[in-house]
Protein backbone atom coordinates (compact mmCIF):
# COMPACT_ATOMS: atom_id res chain seq x y z
CA UNK A 1 0.00 0.00 0.00
CA UNK A 2 1.21 3.21 -0.57
CA UNK A 3 1.32 6.32 1.70
CA UNK A 4 1.36 9.92 1.51
CA UNK A 5 2.65 12.64 3.90
CA UNK A 6 1.47 15.73 3.85
CA UNK A 7 3.69 19.33 5.23
CA UNK A 8 3.35 22.76 4.02
CA UNK A 9 -0.18 23.97 5.12
CA UNK A 10 -0.80 26.58 7.33
CA UNK A 11 -1.83 30.22 7.82
CA UNK A 12 -1.12 32.93 5.14
CA UNK A 13 -2.00 36.15 4.37
CA UNK A 14 -3.86 37.27 1.16
CA UNK A 15 -1.49 37.70 -1.84
CA UNK A 16 1.19 35.34 -0.34
CA UNK A 17 2.16 31.99 -0.60
CA UNK A 18 2.77 28.52 0.34
CA UNK A 19 4.41 25.14 -0.73
CA UNK A 20 2.77 21.92 -0.06
CA UNK A 21 4.95 18.47 -0.20
CA UNK A 22 3.53 15.44 -0.75
CA UNK A 23 5.99 12.47 -0.18
CA UNK A 24 4.58 8.89 -0.83
CA UNK A 25 6.35 5.59 0.62
CA UNK A 26 5.94 1.47 0.58
CA UNK A 27 6.96 1.26 -3.59
CA UNK A 28 8.54 2.94 -6.20
CA UNK A 29 6.39 5.59 -8.17
CA UNK A 30 7.28 5.66 -12.34
CA UNK A 31 4.22 5.32 -14.28
CA UNK A 32 1.37 7.27 -12.02
CA UNK A 33 0.07 10.47 -12.48
CA UNK A 34 -0.09 12.49 -9.04
CA UNK A 35 -2.48 15.66 -7.83
CA UNK A 36 -3.96 17.91 -5.99
CA UNK A 37 -7.35 18.45 -4.96
CA UNK A 38 -9.05 20.55 -2.33
CA UNK A 39 -12.10 20.65 -0.08
CA UNK A 40 -13.49 24.19 1.55
CA UNK A 41 -16.28 23.96 4.50
CA UNK A 42 -19.68 22.84 2.74
CA UNK A 43 -18.26 22.47 -0.34
CA UNK A 44 -17.48 19.28 -2.84
CA UNK A 45 -13.95 18.37 -3.20
CA UNK A 46 -12.69 19.84 -6.53
CA UNK A 47 -9.51 19.28 -8.57
CA UNK A 48 -6.73 21.81 -8.87
CA UNK A 49 -3.87 20.43 -10.29
CA UNK A 50 -1.95 17.29 -12.16
CA UNK A 51 1.20 16.04 -13.44
CA UNK A 52 0.73 13.29 -15.67
CA UNK A 53 3.57 10.44 -16.69
CA UNK A 54 4.91 10.26 -19.90
CA UNK A 55 7.97 8.57 -21.72
CA UNK A 56 9.17 12.27 -22.92
CA UNK A 57 8.34 13.73 -19.60
CA UNK A 58 5.59 14.97 -17.07
CA UNK A 59 2.24 16.78 -18.96
CA UNK A 60 0.66 19.17 -16.18
CA UNK A 61 -3.11 20.55 -16.19
CA UNK A 62 -4.88 22.74 -13.85
CA UNK A 63 -7.86 23.82 -12.73
CA UNK A 64 -8.62 27.18 -14.19
CA UNK A 65 -8.41 29.16 -10.50
CA UNK A 66 -4.94 27.86 -10.22
CA UNK A 67 -3.63 28.03 -14.05
CA UNK A 68 -1.95 31.27 -13.39
CA UNK A 69 -0.74 31.15 -9.86
CA UNK A 70 0.03 27.47 -8.63
CA UNK A 71 2.59 25.19 -9.99
CA UNK A 72 3.01 21.62 -9.50
CA UNK A 73 5.93 19.48 -9.73
CA UNK A 74 7.34 16.13 -8.84
CA UNK A 75 10.73 14.66 -7.92
CA UNK A 76 10.09 11.25 -8.59
CA UNK A 77 13.69 10.01 -6.54
CA UNK A 78 11.69 11.21 -3.44
CA UNK A 79 8.11 9.70 -5.16
CA UNK A 80 7.35 13.12 -3.80
CA UNK A 81 4.79 16.04 -5.75
CA UNK A 82 4.98 19.28 -4.47
CA UNK A 83 2.05 22.21 -4.90
CA UNK A 84 3.84 26.17 -4.98
CA UNK A 85 0.63 28.51 -4.34
CA UNK A 86 1.32 32.15 -5.54
CA UNK A 87 -1.29 34.70 -4.85
CA UNK A 88 -3.55 33.21 -2.53
CA UNK A 89 -6.53 34.92 -2.37
CA UNK A 90 -9.44 33.76 0.21
CA UNK A 91 -10.68 31.56 -1.98
CA UNK A 92 -8.10 29.13 -2.09
CA UNK A 93 -8.88 28.90 1.83
CA UNK A 94 -9.37 24.48 1.80
CA UNK A 95 -7.72 21.64 2.96
CA UNK A 96 -5.78 20.62 0.34
CA UNK A 97 -5.33 16.10 -0.77
CA UNK A 98 -2.68 14.91 -2.54
CA UNK A 99 -3.16 11.93 -4.66
CA UNK A 100 -1.11 9.19 -6.71
CA UNK A 101 -3.79 7.68 -9.74
CA UNK A 102 -1.79 4.00 -10.84
CA UNK A 103 -2.83 3.76 -14.67
CA UNK A 104 -4.40 -0.02 -15.77
CA UNK A 105 -7.65 -1.54 -16.24
CA UNK A 106 -8.80 -1.34 -12.44
CA UNK A 107 -7.48 2.50 -11.47
CA UNK A 108 -6.14 2.75 -8.21
CA UNK A 109 -5.88 6.14 -6.01
CA UNK A 110 -4.03 6.77 -3.07
CA UNK A 111 -4.67 9.95 -0.80
CA UNK A 112 -2.80 12.02 1.35
CA UNK A 113 -4.05 13.09 4.79
CA UNK A 114 -4.88 16.20 4.07
CA UNK A 115 -3.21 19.56 4.69
CA UNK A 116 -5.52 23.08 6.00
CA UNK A 117 -4.11 26.06 4.25
CA UNK A 118 -5.92 29.63 5.45
CA UNK A 119 -6.09 32.97 3.66
CA UNK A 120 -6.44 35.75 5.89
CA UNK A 121 -7.18 39.23 3.94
Amino acid sequence: QVQMVESGGGVVQAGGSLRLSCVASGRTLINVDMGWYRQAPGKEREFVAMIRWSLRGYNREYAHSAKYRFTISRDNAGNATYLEMNILKPGDAAIYYCSVHVRGPVPVAYWGQGAQVTVSS
